[in-house]
């Protein structure tokens, strides 16, 4: 059973990784559940207070998840169109079989919901796309980063205890 919830939380935390790209799956939490099932093996102690703060940092990841992208798309004179623009531009980035499709689908995303906004200023709806773009790099930046800790200190959490499976 050990092995089982090993190799399961490991798979949890690599999808909290590519969770951080993906807006369907709640990356950080995706790793903090691998994190609890290494808790759940009969072998490797991981505490309460370790698992009530990687949870409560997965929290407030998630809560500013929604947050950057907004201030990110009003900080430069965006609508809440241009935000959702950004995460369907995103969503089709990813089907899209080009490098770096989701970034360029983010940013036409944007532009796009803009332009659906006020179709009259391109300037501003160049001008606020870029800024629903900078929130969700940095949104996402910031899942990604949780998301590779996660999985680092799933790696170090098990590094010394190999030996008794």
């Amino acid at each position: 059973m050990d092995i089982f919830l090993l190799v399961t939380g490991f798979i949890f935390t690599l999808i909290g990784v590519v969770g951080a790209f993906l807006p369907v799956l709640p990356g950080p939490f995706m790793g903090w559940i691998g994190l609890l099932l290494l808790h759940l093996t009969s072998v490797i102690p991981i505490s309460y207070p370790f698992l009530i703060i990687t949870f409560l940092i997965a929290v407030v990841v998630w809560m500013l998840d929604y947050i950057i992208p907004s201030i990110g798309t009003k900080r430069f004179g965006g609508s809440k169109w241009g935000a959702i623009g950004t995460t369907i531009g995103l969503i089709v980035g990813l089907i899209m079989p080009i490098p770096l499709g989701f970034i360029i689908g983010a940013f036409l995303g944007a532009f796009i919901g803009e332009m659906f906004y006020n179709s009259k200023d391109i300037e501003r709806a160049v001008k606020a796309a870029f800024g629903s773009f900078l929130g969700f790099l940095a949104s996402t930046s910031l899942k990604l980063i949780v998301s590779l800790i996660f999985v680092g200190l799933y790696i170090y959490k098990t590094k010394n205890y190999w030996e008794h499976f």
